[in-house]
């Protein structure tokens, strides 16, 4: 684990669960809490008052927590480009590739919130991201948010709020011992960084997805 104190923190960070022990903590003065901040491809859980962060383009966030077992956590993950996809066949077999990883992404999270005693029932759930910030492509964020809403309604499961489309990328700070979330749209000046990493995890998927992938999925 690494945690790095400065001098206006006031208390030491509870201990991760083992599966995110890897993970860096810093302390946020403005929110007086310890926090973790999440990449594309990343995911965190927690038991304890602690913030998670990151910052969204095209990609979605999930920020999920059952409040009677006090557990949560968030996601951040973008669908492969997958040209075959339309806004209908997302359960298409043919499809594949796109749903086995946006599934993978929401199943990862959820899965480990069950080990931890939430029960699907529970679930509260709020959606961010899927913003359309990489001009001259498809509308990567559109697909993102057409993938989350089919899973979400096939999975019967229920959306507590959400802020998704539109052109501006989003910082999100969540709180999953309250369920709280902070929302700050950013400048288009911001643009250019995000656009680089989210082109950057996108290439990444698809060298997976020429390799076969690396994604299975699990009960």
């Amino acid at each position: 684990m690494r945690a790095y104190l400065n001098r206006a923190a006031p208390v030491e960070p509870i201990p991760m669960l083992p599966a995110f022990a890897h993970m860096t903590r810093t302390w946020d003065a403005d929110n007086e809490r310890w926090s973790v901040k999440i990449l594309p491809g990343e995911y965190y859980v927690t038991k304890g008052d602690e913030a998670v962060t990151t910052v969204l383009g095209s990609c979605i966030s999930a920020c999920v927590r059952d409040p009677k077992a006090n557990v949560g956590g968030m996601n951040h993950f973008m669908l492969p480009e997958d040209k075959s996809v339309g806004p209908n066949n997302w359960l298409d077999p043919a499809v594949g590739l796109a749903t086995r990883y946006g599934s993978y992404a929401m199943e990862s999270l959820i899965n480990d919130l069950l080990k931890l005693g939430a029960t699907r029932e529970r679930l509260e759930i709020k959606l961010f991201g899927g913003g359309r910030i990489l001009q001259g492509m498809t509308d990567v964020g559109e697909r993102n948010i057409s993938f989350i809403k089919s899973y979400i309604q096939l999975e019967n499961l229920r959306i507590a709020a959400e802020d998704m489309g539109g052109t501006q990328p989003r910082k999100v700070i969540y709180f999953p011992a309250s369920g709280r979330c902070k929302l700050r749209k950013l400048p288009p000046v911001e643009n250019r960084t995000i656009s680089h990493h989210e082109q950057l995890y996108r290439e990444s998927l698809r060298n997976k997805a020429a390799d076969g992938g690396d994604v299975d999925l699990f009960e």
